[in-house]
């Protein structure tokens, strides 16, 4: 296999020396991989549950100054009900991966919808509509931080999923299809939050929108998802699974360069897209763009990545270039970034904000279930929650620092009539150019240093024909999946 996973151009035709004609009775058996249509439903139900964690995570961010009024509270406190998410996953991450490869991924996720269930019921029940009830704030950041402590036992899971349930030609897709999931949560949230609370006196009536889907989703998980895995591995990965106890793995990782590379390039890439998502109404509002333009962009800048991430899915899933994929849509990426920088300081320019946020989205959403999938081929035997968790945990650690920078580095105006942030507005002048600044840091990092040889499918191959000279595509060819 070439280093960067690119098919062979040649046919192989001889069967190597040290491969007998006929295969033994072991060959036989990693060669008569099944799948089970039920990996179908545990996918549902994981982007489910993923899609529901990210519409509690970014309840608020689309209405943060009707949040603001109806709670009492500042814009910064608004911004903390997002931020709780990072702060609670980066300790608890570390517990999930091992949750992850040693209690299995049943539990996990059964766990994490359970978690996210009581999250958004707490919050509606911490915002009555009472003169006198003064605690709204604290009970409300009590269940956001509930849904913060789901979040990494959904998030770290569609790895694991793509390992444990699907053949090696659909992995990509399918971690693909889970882990956009929760951008689409996030799209939903810049959709219905701005319509359903137009004013202040309907966020209880939004926070109970958000908490009936949750109750529906935890009985499927937990009455539908009845092992981790299925009866019979779906590839050779999966049957010769052997991870590294997660203590060793962790060591082994921070001693692997390429995976340093893309922990920190790739994690910085996570804390832009939150900041984004997270501050996208504040920033454009300043501008006059109302709430409603900004979720039209929110719901462009999803939908748009949606699609990228599908087109590059399957053709990762098809052609194997996980390097190049990436390394182009990253640079890209990073253009777009810069642009939005500079557009969203102009006033009166919603075509070029929108079609700025769309493009951010298309090149930028479409990388993470390929960076997720790349984690793996680098880091393998690893354990697919560990190399994947760690990524997560550097974007939560980024996406604090990120946000709290952004933040400090914020002026109030004291003159914008045409804004519409209500009492407050604040120049995004500055934060948007140092956030620009660092995407496209991180993303020259990534494509000059970025190097990796795809050890997962190098395995494959090894363990199936007793060689590492059988490309990745001939792999996929060779070991048929059964349906049952």
């Amino acid at each position: 296999m070439e280093n960067h996973g690119e098919p062979s151009s040649e046919n192989h035709t001889e069967v190597p020396a040290e491969v007998p004609t006929s295969p033994n009775p072991e060959l036989k058996k990693l060669l008569d991989f099944k799948v089970y249509r039920w990996r179908w439903f545990v996918l549902l139900v994981l982007c489910l549950v993923n899609c529901s964690n990210a519409t509690i995570w970014l309840t608020f961010a689309p209405v943060a100054d009707q949040s603001a009024q109806y709670l009492k509270v500042s814009l910064e406190q608004i911004n903390w009900l997002s931020l709780v998410f990072m702060v609670v996953a980066i300790p608890l991450s570390f517990g999930t991966t091992w949750m992850l490869d040693t209690l299995g991924l049943r539990f996990t996720l059964i766990l994490g919808s359970w978690l996210n269930m009581l999250g958004a019921l707490l919050r509606f029940l911490g915002t009555p509509v009472t003169n006198g009830f003064t605690i709204q704030y604290p009970v409300v950041m009590l269940g956001q931080t509930l849904g913060a402590l789901a979040q990494p036992l959904i998030i770290f899971t569609p790895t694991k999923l793509a390992a444990l349930w699907f053949p090696d030609h659909q992995r990509a897709t399918a971690n693909m299809i889970a882990s956009m999931s929760n951008p689409l949560g996030v799209l939903l949230a810049n959709i219905v939050s701005p319509k359903m609370a137009e004013t202040s006196e309907q966020i209880p009536t939004l926070l109970l929108t958000y908490a009936v889907p949750t109750c529906i989703i935890c009985f499927l998980a937990t009455v539908g998802i009845r092992s981790s895995a299925p009866p019979t591995p779906p590839s050779a990965s999966a049957e010769l699974s052997s991870s590294e106890p997660f203590v060793q793995g962790v060591k082994l990782l921070l001693k692997n360069k390429s995976y340093l590379v893309l922990l920190l390039s790739f994690g910085s890439g996570i804390a832009v897209f939150t900041c984004f998502s997270t501050l996208l109404e504040q920033i454009l509002c300043v501008q006059g763009y109302n709430n409603n333009f900004a979720g039209l962009c929110g719901a462009l800048f999803i939908v748009s990545g949606i699609v990228g991430a599908g087109v590059l899915g399957l053709y990762v899933d098809k052609t194997k270039k996980f390097v190049e994929a990436l390394k182009i849509n990253m640079s890209f990426t990073a253009l777009a970034g810069i642009a939005f920088s500079v557009v969203s300081l102009m006033r009166e320019q919603k075509v070029a904000v929108a079609a700025v946020c769309a493009a951010f989205g298309f090149f930028g959403f479409s990388i993470y279930p390929v960076a997720m999938e790349l984690s793996v081929e680098c880091t393998y035997p690893v354990g697919e929650a560990t190399s994947a968790g760690l990524i997560f945990i550097s974007g939560q650690v980024q996406s604090v620092l990120y946000i709290i920078l952004l933040q400090a580095l914020t002026k109030r105006i004291a003159d914008s009539p045409l804004a519409t942030c209500g009492d407050v507005v604040l120049s995004w002048k500055v934060p948007m150019m140092v956030m620009a600044g660092l995407c496209s840091v991180f993303t020259c990092c990534f494509v000059i240093f970025f190097h990796t040889r795809y050890r997962r499918l190098e395995a494959e191959a090894a363990a199936t024909y007793g060689t590492r000279d059988g490309n990745s595509s001939s792999a996929t060819e060779r070991a048929p999946s059964v349906e049952t």
